[in-house]
């Protein structure tokens, strides 16, 4: 009776590199290779760069938008007469700064904490008279007739918002990978070994 010969399969050897690294020619002679200058920066991001960057809680945040608003408003009243343009500007520029400055983890409060901003500071420059019932009459009309700067600034919160929150999901989805960078190949490398013994 015959027997055939199994022989066991021997592991593929990888070919060698041919091609010399980077900065080396073939006969091993190494020159060094210029890095590349960095990029400068647009002028824009550097201005940006030079404002102070606090990183308010979601409580300090409505705090100073409401803090702000209700200054800025008392000086429109004061100073202008209560212009609703001017108060719309300023609102829309607190609104940037307070979707700016709310750390990381309370950013989603910054198109909550706008609205009502905006409501504690249009109480100065509301106009009403006749007691509480015809200051709160005269916030809601305000509010009402102004509500396309409410709107404005909301959405502007809403996407400074958006931008962080996507950034912030990229800069975890980087460092997720990057620490399970060198394991998986770890594992690879020792899995190949045991099917091979």
């Amino acid at each position: 009776m015959e027997q055939h010969r199994t022989r066991r399969p021997q592991p593929r050897q990888r070919p060698q590199d041919t091609l010399p690294a980077r900065g080396a020619l073939a006969d091993g002679t190494v020159y060094p290779v210029p890095a590349r200058p960095p990029r400068p920066a647009p002028p824009v991001v550097l201005a940006l760069r030079r404002l102070p960057n606090p990183r308010l809680t979601g409580l300090g945040a409505g705090l100073f938008g409401a803090t702000v608003m209700l200054v800025l408003g008392g000086l429109d009243q004061l100073l202008l007469g209560g212009s609703a343009v001017v108060y719309g500007l300023l609102f829309l520029s607190v609104s940037a700064l307070t979707a700016l400055w709310v750390r990381e983890a309370d950013v989603v409060m910054a198109p909550v904490i706008v609205p009502i901003a905006f409501a504690v500071g249009i109480v100065p420059i509301s106009g009403g008279d006749g007691g509480f019932g015809g200051q709160t009459m005269a916030v809601v009309t305000a509010l009402a007739v102004h509500a396309g700067w409410l709107y404005g600034g909301t959405l502007i919160a809403g996407l400074i918002t958006c931008v962080r929150k996507v950034r912030m999901m990229g800069r975890r989805q980087r460092r997720a990978r990057a620490a399970q960078g060198p394991g998986r190949s770890g594992e690879g490398g020792t899995g190949g070994r045991t099917r091979q013994s």
